[in-house]
């Protein structure tokens, strides 16, 4: 196996004034997660870590307007490409109904094709997703880096969050939602003065995956009802690019009515 070496292993957009995606470009296409970290006036939020390839407190830290500002890190869910990085930081949020997953992860936890199970494999090419080399990685961090070395670590939770909660940055307050469908303990996050709804994997703009462990076609539906009666104005997946809520309901819209005919 022979891979180039990434000139940069992550990459950042400003979205707004306090708002920035970050995400690591060589993973991937299916588990190339967004990373949203948001800069509060008390203190910083990191929403998902990637999958934890390299260190990312690093290169987070140094996006940072204060760096030794207080910062927490909440884990929409579990999944390997939510929580690479979660053991790097002091403050470590989630669902109730996944911290022990966080704390000792049991789902795929290698960068290699060959320990993803054949079905899980075939549904995500059912999906619509591009077939996976042999690697989860299409090129090195650096030069002599060994993906075989790569294990994720997962850590336990420092604190929950749990459907009605509030993620308080000061300027910035979310409601926590429970969005369960993807994962059993999914989570977003809502800020009602500015109608930004953070989805994570509950819904983005690309093939979403519904079926495969911990996952329920009737938690998605609920999670879709939840949804579609949310003021929402611009939703921040896990994956793929931001969209409008005419969108949101366009993609509720197509699942639905996947769901109804089978």
């Amino acid at each position: 196996m022979t891979l180039p070496i990434a000139d940069q292993w992550f990459q950042a957009t400003k979205v707004d004034a306090d708002t920035t995606l970050i995400i690591e470009p060589h993973i991937h296409v299916l588990e190339q997660a967004n990373m949203w970290l948001v800069e509060g006036s008390e203190r910083d939020m990191i929403l998902d870590t990637g999958m934890g390839v390299i260190p990312f407190r690093p290169y987070l830290d140094s996006l940072r307007k204060d760096p030794g500002k207080e910062i927490m890190c909440v884990s929409s869910h579990t999944h390997i490409d939510h929580i690479g990085a979660v053991h790097e930081f002091d403050i470590r949020l989630v669902h109730p109904a996944e911290a022990d997953e966080m704390a000792h992860p049991s789902g795929l936890n290698s960068l290699f094709r060959r320990d993803m199970p054949e079905r899980l494999l075939q549904t995500f090419l059912d999906a619509g997703y591009p077939p996976i080399g042999e690697t989860l990685i299409e090129a090195l961090p650096y030069e002599g880096y060994d993906p075989e070395n790569y294990r994720l670590h997962g850590a336990p939770a420092t604190g929950l969050l749990s459907h009605g909660d509030h993620v308080d940055l000061g300027n910035h307050v979310y409601q926590v939602l429970h969005l369960p469908g993807h994962s059993p303990g999914g989570i977003g996050l809502f800020e009602e003065k500015t109608g930004i709804l953070f989805a994570a994997d509950a819904i983005y703009d690309g093939p979403l995956i519904y079926e495969g462990p911990g996952m329920s076609v009737d938690d998605y539906r609920a999670t879709f009802d939840l949804l579609k009666s949310l003021p929402a104005t611009t939703i921040h997946g896990g994956h793929d690019p931001s969209f409008d809520r005419a969108r949101m309901l366009e993609i509720i819209a197509h699942y639905e009515a996947l769901w109804d005919a089978a």
